[in-house]
Parts: C-alpha cells; sequence; structure tokens
C-alpha cells in the first residue's frame, strides 16, 4: 500500500492512485443506490436546501409511493452533521427510481435534463470514494462486493479510480487541488480542448 498523500488540508489514502474502477450499470444494476442496512447516502448540512430547492424537479420523476414518503417524512434522516437520504423499505434510497431493472438517481437525471442545477449528493457523485473527516477530509476507498463489476472494468480499460472521479473531485476540491493530486498520483493530465 502506498503511503498517505496530503494536499492542503485533504489525505487521500495512497492506494487510490493504484486503484482501477470504471462503473458498469449493467452488472451492477446500480447497487450502491439501494443497498440493504436502512441508511441512504451521506449528505452534507448545506445539500439539505439544495435538494429542498429542486423537489418540485424531481417529484414527477419519482414513484408514487416515493413521492408520498417525501410528502410525509421528508428526504433525510439523522441529526445536524450526519444526514444521509431516507430509504423505501430497508434499501432503496428515497431518490431511487428503476429504468430497464437499473437503480438510478432521479436528482440526477434531472440535472441531466437540465432542470436543476443541482447534480446529487456529493457523496452519491464521489462513490466508492468515502469522505471521513479527522481535522480535515480524508479519502477512503469503500469496498463493496457489489462494485466487482467496476473493478473489472476499470482494469480491463486502464482507468483509475481518482480518473473515473475527475468531476466529483474537482466538484469538491476544485481544479488546482485535482491538479495537485495528478501531480502527487503521477497520472496524466487531460488535455483541455
Amino acid at each position: 500500500m502506498r503511503e498517505l498523500i496530503v494536499i492542503d488540508d485533504v489525505t487521500v489514502e495512497g492506494s487510490l492512485t493504484e486503484r482501477k474502477f470504471a462503473c458498469d450499470l449493467l452488472k451492477c444494476k446500480g447497487a450502491c443506490c439501494s443497498l440493504p442496512g436502512g441508511r441512504g447516502a451521506p449528505l452534507l448540512d448545506l445539500e439539505i436546501p439544495e435538494i429542498e430547492g429542486v423537489l418540485t424537479e424531481v417529484l414527477p420523476l419519482l414513484s408514487e409511493e416515493k413521492r408520498k414518503l417525501i410528502e410525509k417524512s421528508g428526504f433525510y434522516e439523522g441529526p445536524r452533521g450526519d444526514y444521509a437520504t431516507t430509504c423505501v423499505d430497508d434499501e432503496d434510497c428515497v431518490f431511487v427510481y428503476r429504468e430497464n431493472g437499473i437503480a438510478k438517481c432521479a436528482i440526477e437525471k434531472a440535472f441531466n435534463n437540465g432542470k436543476v442545477g443541482f447534480r446529487k449528493p456529493i457523496s452519491c457523485h464521489l462513490y466508492p470514494i468515502r469522505v471521513g473527516r479527522f481535522g480535515g477530509d480524508i479519502l477512503r476507498y469503500h469496498e463493496l462486493a457489489e462494485c466487482r463489476p467496476a473493478v473489472t472494468k476499470g482494469e480491463s480499460e486502464n482507468v483509475g479510480v481518482i480518473e473515473f472521479l475527475r468531476s466529483a473531485l474537482t466538484r469538491l476540491y476544485g481544479e488546482e487541488w485535482f491538479g495537485k493530486l495528478e501531480t502527487h498520483a503521477g497520472l496524466k493530465p487531460v488535455e483541455k480542448t
């Protein structure tokens, strides 16, 4: 395992620079959006009002069951600083809709359709990287058996998890920070066109 990389106040697990990963939705069926366990995606406190602001565009994309649940109980649970999306039947995130048997995010669908400016919770965008906090952010790889097809695809296409999550990492920390990570990790920067 490689040593830890510290960029500004963010610590990156060294093995992230070596891991291969590229989502394979046809094989995993969006498992990360519908894991049993009863707790959904971690939410930052500042994401609560952002999601509240897009609900009018997102609700029509959901099943009646999920719309009613959100209207009755809300879309998140937990105390301030430890929010998460609610789950349906101890499994699906409340924002999951199914398309050809694949669990997908209704917030992201609204974003992709140009209806909202918020893409989805950063914890979802960053997956399989999880952010821990201990005197600053700590980025770690979250191993999930359901993601094995993504590891296989990443290995066959030679796509690293950092490269795969370029837009999510840039969204969270900015272009300059990501450039420093590329340098530390020995990755070849993507040329801008």
